[in-house]
């Protein structure tokens, strides 16, 4: 063995050390710790999938609409489902006209005649498309209102029957994300056509309720002190005129009067048809509804396109708060919150203190068992495992990991296997003494012959990691990054580290006996 060859080994390994340690120091700058260890707040929330079918619906409504008049058509689309509507009245030529207008621009629908009526129903598949959208676009508009909080490694994901489990560690003010979450910001425009009015019933009188009209709540609020005093309820169409999806921009404002506001631009198809519906009723109201509350109801003056004002009594908080959410994305449909509760962060220290203490003995058994079995070789394996914990370390610290309690679990698991690859090796040394061998070619012939064992244990425990990773949430994430990592730096401490070790032992000596 060249003096040069082993020179440039041992650079290398006391480099990718320094780097490693490099890497994850300051330790609790560079490795972030999971909810389990540092507590904080764990959300279950289900997507209304439906207010995204209803809000696609209607944009594809009033396209309908639109393009009938074209044509010199009058319709006026009834609301029957979430994924479907109806026109009636219509002679056969119009039916024609229409089946022309919905395959040309309107591809997602099927349609069924029957008589004079016409219904329009979303396909199956289609709207399962649109479901599944709803549910990506909300996990990245929490995600995206989450990092403007500054919350550092958030856990967003996707869960079955259209939830999202939401986990943000080490959250120090809970209840105002817990407000700029539930804020789901899910925004209507919608034309009034009754009230206000002091109750329902009030309403119904002044204004009955047809099958393209709702009744929507809306608070009153005090003037001066903008805190809620009542209820008033306004009469409003089923159909959207825009809703969030069309906002371009929103940003903090003041009214005429000095009030906080939030002023809006819209995107062009946005403006295309608030302009359409603002120019086509003025005099009319227009109700600003956020998350099912009517929050302004202002009077239509004059044609509005790309731009407009959100009123409503709002304190500069709120404002703010309102801002972030719209600007970070408004969500396509609402939310309903299934589970939510706060950790502590006692159970995350005794988490840390027990997973230690059981690294701390576990290790100690593991250098005791090396020492006794393979005595003075034993070492190389200690010093093997030393660097394999550093090396996963400085990996954890390179990808800015999340430590789970899981993931702790996998460090330990971690030097039992590195261990297991250094028996392996010792092993095959062993055979070779035995058959023989000289202490060199014992050595060379024991990293070569176990070289593929290693490498097929190894590579089939991080394929299974890999899918863990891929297919897990949260905590089990945390396992697999840390196996992952100390898998790879297992196998390269096991048979590039120890085999140095070995090399530099017996490097321009003649060895006769070796401790094994």
């Amino acid at each position: 063995m060249k003096s040069s060859n082993l020179l440039s080994r041992g650079i290398l390994i006391v480099g990718l050390l320094a780097l490693a340690v490099w890497f994850f120091t300051p330790l609790e700058k560079k490795i972030k710790l999971g909810l389990d260890l540092q507590g904080g707040m764990h959300l279950v929330l289900q997507v209304q999938t439906d207010d995204a079918l209803r809000a696609e619906s209607d944009s594809d409504m009033q396209r309908l609409v639109s393009d009938a008049k074209d044509k010199g058509i009058t319709i006026s689309p009834t609301r029957t489902s979430p994924t479907s509507f109806e026109i009636s009245g219509l002679s056969p030529e119009n039916k024609d006209a229409l089946g022309a207008i919905t395959r040309a621009n309107l591809p997602i629908w099927d349609v069924a005649e029957s008589g004079d009526k016409v219904t329009y129903t979303v396909k199956t598949t289609e709207a399962a498309k649109i479901r599944d959208l709803a549910v990506t676009q909300a996990v990245q508009t929490i995600r995206n209102r989450v990092d403007e909080f500054g919350v550092a490694e958030p856990v967003i994901t996707p869960a079955s029957g259209y939830r999202v489990v939401v986990q943000l560690p080490g959250v120090d003010d809970p209840e105002r994300i817990r407000r700029l979450i539930k804020n789901t910001a899910f925004l209507e425009f919608r034309l009034v056509r009754g009230g206000p009015a002091p109750t329902p019933e009030a309403l119904a009188q002044a204004a009955p309720v047809t099958p393209n009209t709702e009744v929507i709540p809306g608070d009153i609020r005090d003037d001066v002190t903008g805190s809620v005093t009542g209820k008033q309820y306004y009469l409003v169409d089923k159909a959207r005129v825009i809703t969030g999806r069309d906002l371009k921009t929103a940003r903090p404002g003041q009214g005429k009067l000095g009030e906080p506001v939030v002023n809006f631009g819209l995107t062009a198809e946005g403006s295309r048809l608030f302009g359409d519906a603002t120019g086509a009723n003025i005099g009319t109201g227009l109700a600003i509804i956020l998350d099912g509350k009517v929050v302004s109801a202002p009077r239509i003056n004059a044609k509005i396109t790309d731009s407009g004002v959100i009123e409503g009594g709002f304190t500069q908080q709120e404002v703010d708060d309102l801002t972030t959410t719209l600007r970070s994305g408004s969500l396509p449909a609402g939310l309903t919150y299934l589970e939510e509760r706060t950790v502590g962060p006692s159970l995350g220290r005794d988490s840390i203190r027990q997973g230690l203490l059981a690294g701390v003995i576990g290790t100690s058994a593991i250098v005791l068992a090396m020492l006794i079995i393979y005595t003075l070789s034993g070492v190389a394996a200690i010093v093997a495992l030393g660097l394999n914990v550093v090396l996963l370390f400085g990996g954890l610290g390179m990808f800015h990991s999340t430590l789970t309690l899981p993931g702790i679990a996998g460090i330990i698991l971690t030097i039992g296997m590195a261990v297991d690859a250094n028996v392996l090796i010792f092993e095959r040394i062993r055979e070779e003494l035995k058959a023989g061998r000289t202490v060199r070619s014992a050595v060379d012939l024991g990293f070569e012959r176990a070289l593929s064992a290693i490498v097929d244990a190894n590579v089939t425990t991080l394929i299974s990691a890999l899918f863990l990773f891929q297919f897990g949430t949260g905590p089990v994430r945390g396992f697999a990054v840390t196996l992952s990592i100390g898998l790879l730096a297992s196998v390269f401490t096991a048979v590039f580290v120890s085999r140095w070790l070995f090399d530099l032992a017996l490097h321009n000596r003649r060895v006769e006996k070796l401790s094994i």
